[in-house]
């Protein structure tokens, strides 16, 4: 039989151990699953907002879909886009109310034509309360940023290009002095969902603000220098008032139906489905525009916006985790016990993602848990077909030595390595040889001896499995056998004991079917127990699984000694392991000491029988 290599680590775990390395390195740089860690970090945050409630000085005035449907706001302003009277009306109530700021979401880019005076309206009100109004950056033809009126904030970097420009979208509607502007563009993540807020947009040296930094300045708030704003979104809803009540409520100066707008900062803008403000967010794919404003403003007030942690210390923690997984592998720590230990890993990264966001920090450690699990899969399916290999060559080794069963228990754990290495453990050995054999072949053609011997011995083989032995070889009509290996089993004495006499009735059976020409049909059986080498030993282009050393000498000589003494002999040895073994169902038949050849002292000898 050929020598197969033994089936020990996978070649496998060094590449897929770098491979999945590498991975996370991108994951910290490149970051090709950053859309799986912003789309699962969503869920988290819905979660987590769920109770989470803005400040109440922040308030929406909407322009909703029942303003626009309002009879007497149809009677008074007709179809949108109404009068832009109509909001300098509201911005004269709003300023008797003392509010700390108002913010126009609403785009005032192109004059009235056919109602120049209510341009004029609104612009006398701006000019008598200063409000907020809407710059976006667009298509089109750019404005040289240099020759933009001051008022809109823009900040000139030292470097600077002086022809920079930008195609922007102004409230050209009403008169530069009263362009008191913020960028209200929709910033949108690689997915499409809004995440942030600008607060400076940079270009080409310049900076425009974004319209919560605009406000929030003014206002004394504390402002970060980055460029934009992580959203700490809201669950529960802005305080919100719709236009129309509000707006008709003002004109008929009824004190019980408005509310108490004093140090409040308003954000008038559209809610309707129809005037297409409504953006995706974490919270939904259709969040008014002026939502989103009115987040960036109040995290700025509470100082409640996200903090990302770094992007490189999920990936680092991630790279830790696999140099323990594989050094577990290495040290044959069971799957089972990884992935449980994986599982609470993965739980805690998840709780601590959940609850850092209770204390305004970020943390998307998404797509490293993924290819944590994705490496643990990996490896679990390599060894999932190693195991499948290291079975078929368990049986390729042994399945002509020993049971099915004993190949089975073979594949467990090291055994089978340690079964193929040669090594000295406690076995019994078992020498059977047929006695009258010549007889019966003189009188018997060679293909009917043959096919006697076969019957013969494969019952013999299959006697000495069903008592978990090992079947070393075939020695002309002699077999050799023994017991404690390849899987050691501390009643090795008992099982051979056992194996003989079972041998001893077969032969009997056997010489029934003889009938006459069986008579002089006849077998001796040595047994002897100790140390023996066990293992594949041979040249490398043919091994045989055998037993060498004095112990298989001796069970040899025994076998030879039972010629008119008794079919099955054993050591005292093998006496003695029976009894420490408790083996009380055999009675031994002490025939006293025999000389055998090689060894000094003689041997004692017993002849073994059922105790039943």
């Amino acid at each position: 039989m050929h020598a197969a290599r033994p089936v020990t680590h996978s070649a496998l775990l060094p590449f897929l151990f770098f491979a999945a390395l590498l991975w996370l390195g991108a994951l910290a740089y490149a970051q090709p699953w950053h859309d799986l860690d912003l789309r699962l970090g969503d869920v988290f945050m819905r979660r987590a907002v769920a109770t989470r409630a803005p400040p109440p000085d922040i308030v929406l005035i909407d322009i909703d879909q029942a303003s626009l449907d309002h009879p007497e706001m149809l009677e008074l302003a007709g179809n949108w886009p109404w009068p832009r009277a109509i909001h300098g009306e509201l911005l004269a109530f709003l300023t008797r109310q003392q509010p700390r700021a108002v913010i126009f979401d609403l785009i005032f880019s192109e004059p009235d034509r056919f109602r120049p005076e209510s341009d004029q309206v609104l612009e006398a009100a701006l000019r008598q309360t200063p409000a907020y109004l809407p710059l976006v950056v667009t298509d089109g033809t750019p404005s040289r940023l240099a020759e933009l009126p001051p008022l809109l904030g823009i900040q000139r970097g030292p470097h600077a290009d002086p022809a920079a420009g930008l195609p922007l979208l102004a409230p050209k509607a009403l008169a530069p002095d009263v362009w008191r502007t913020g960028l209200i563009n929709f910033l949108a993540d690689s997915d499409g969902l809004g995440r942030r807020y600008w607060l400076q947009y940079p270009h080409a040296g310049w900076s425009l603000p974004g319209m919560p930094a605009r406000v929030a300045t003014d206002l004394g708030m504390t402002v970060p220098t980055q460029d934009s704003l992580p959203l700490h979104f809201y669950g529960q809803p802005f305080t919100r008032y719709a236009y129309a009540d509000l707006f008709l409520a003002s004109l008929q100066e009824k004190p019980d139906k408005l509310p108490d707008l004093r140090n409040k900062i308003i954000i008038i803008g559209a809610a309707a489905p129809g005037l297409h403000d409504l953006r995706p967010t974490p919270l939904g794919a259709a969040t008014p525009g002026p939502v989103i404003l009115a987040t960036a403003l109040a995290n700025l007030q509470q100082q409640d916006y996200l903090r990302p942690l770094p992007d490189a210390l999920a990936p680092a923690l991630g790279g830790l985790v696999l140099c323990l997984m594989v050094l577990a592998t290495r040290r044959h720590v069971s799957p089972t016990l990884q992935g449980s230990v994986l599982t609470l890993l993965t739980l805690a990264a998840l709780l601590a993602a959940y609850f850092l966001l209770a204390h305004n920090l970020l943390w998307l450690p998404f797509s490293t848990l993924l290819t944590l699990w994705l490496f643990y899969a990996a490896c679990a399916l390599e060894a999932y077909f190693r195991e499948r290999r290291q079975r078929e060559h368990a049986l390729q080794l042994f399945g002509r030595f020993v049971d099915p069963r004993v190949v089975s228990a073979l594949v467990a754990g090291d055994t089978l390595a340690q079964a193929q290495a040669g090594q000295s453990q406690e076995i019994t050995v078992l020498f059977s040889d047929i006695r009258g054999f010549t007889s019966l072949s003189e009188t018997s053609s060679p293909e009917h001896v043959v096919q006697l011997l076969n019957r013969y011995f494969s019952a013999q083989t299959e006697i000495i499995f069903s008592h978990g032995g090992t079947l070393d070889k075939f020695i002309g009509d002699a077999i050799m056998a023994f017991w404690g290996a390849p899987v050691a089993t501390p009643q090795h004495a008992s099982q051979a004991v056992a194996a003989a006499l079972a041998l001893q009735e077969g032969l009997l059976a056997f010489r029934q079917e003889l009938g006459a020409a069986g008579a002089s049909f006849d077998i001796g059986i040595g047994i002897h127990s100790g140390p023996a080498v066990v293992g594949f030993i041979g040249a490398a282009q043919r091994l045989d699984y055998t037993a060498i050393g004095d112990t298989v000498n001796l069970a040899s000589r025994i076998e030879g000694l039972t010629k008119g003494v008794a079919r099955v002999l054993v050591s005292e040895s093998t006496r003695d392991a029976c009894r420490a073994e408790n083996a009380t169902r055999f009675i031994f038949i002490d025939h006293g000491e025999f000389s055998v050849k090689g060894r000094e002292r003689p041997v004692r000898l017993f002849e073994p029988r059922s105790s039943a």
